[in-house]
């Protein structure tokens, strides 16, 4: 696969409040806090957000291999210079050279890279089922060792229950026992046979922004993701591999019309995981 100059390109999205939010139809919603069109392919995108400066992107190299390229809104001569990156491949096998250094990712494994990182190149080993690298970046304020997180490295949780089909996995890629990161956190949920249902009960955590992105979902399917306070919900529908946006402030639950996987990421003040605000289903309104 050859590798030429890189089509990047940003859109950026300012925060969102409560009461503005609560104000906001169907289109303007969607417009705020779902991410279309997320993996063009042979370019990176990125969606540059005001929620902790938390960068959503991709970058799907089918024809050849892409160049990580600092984006106006970071202010840096590289991408990385202030930033650090995890990137988790939905596709086919593909590999991240960082700095000479190589990683080879298969489906659903992540790579981590730490502040400082100059020179990245994304590839796919076949070009004809291309890796798709899901990317998220926040600010960083110390140089954590960029490395391979592999899906079997995760630490895995099994929680719900099959009569409220929420019986799932969460694979926690950042734990304290695993990579180290500045406040980057993320993670994979899957699901049992029958189960639907993910965060539910739902939760707050007002410390920290977070990223969902759905896939594994059949091209007819759609997942009702909810969001809003706690008293005051809204919804989005939304289809296979398409991102969502969760403030501090908003819930992030979902239901999906068939099962599916998705990736969730948080940077803020707290990198502990149980750091929430839970909220009872008979408190939703």
């Amino acid at each position: 696969m050859s590798e030429t100059s890189t089509e990047t390109d940003y859109e950026i999205r300012f925060a969102i409040d409560p009461a503005t939010a609560a104000a906001m139809d169907t289109r303007e919603l969607r417009e705020s806090f779902l991410i279309e069109d997320l993996f063009g392919p042979d370019m990176v995108g990125w969606t540059y957000t005001h929620y902790e400066r938390l960068a959503v992107g991709s970058a799907v190299p089918v024809k050849e291999a892409l160049r990580l390229e600092a984006i106006k809104p970071t202010g840096t001569v590289n991408f990385l210079d202030r930033r650090e990156l995890i990137a988790v491949n939905i596709g086919g096998k593909g590999t991240i050279t960082a700095d000479g250094e190589l990683f080879s990712l298969e489906h659903r494994d992540m790579a981590y890279l730490g502040m400082g990182t100059k020179d990245v190149v994304f590839a796919s080993e076949n070009g004809s089922a291309p890796a798709k690298f899901y990317l998220l970046s926040a600010p960083a304020h110390q140089t954590y060792k960029s490395m391979l997180i592999s899906v079997s490295d995760a630490k895995r949780l099994d929680l719900g229950a099959p009569e409220t089909c929420n019986e799932r996995s969460i694979f926690q890629f950042i734990h304290p026992d695993g990579a180290r990161t500045c406040q980057l956190v993320v993670g994979m949920t899957t699901f049992a046979a029958g189960s639907v249902w993910n965060t539910m009960p739902c939760h707050v955590h007002d410390r920290r922004a977070e990223a969902y992105l759905y896939f594994d979902l059949d091209e007819k399917a759609r997942v009702v993701h909810l969001m809003g306070e706690p008293d005051e919900t809204r919804h989005l529908i939304v289809a296979n591999e398409e991102a969502i946006l969760s403030p501090a402030w908003s819930i992030h639950s979902g239901v999906g019309t068939a099962r599916y996987t998705f990736v969730w990421a948080m940077a803020g003040d707290n990198v502990d995981y149980t750091d929430v605000d839970p909220v009872a289903i008979e408190d939703l309104r």
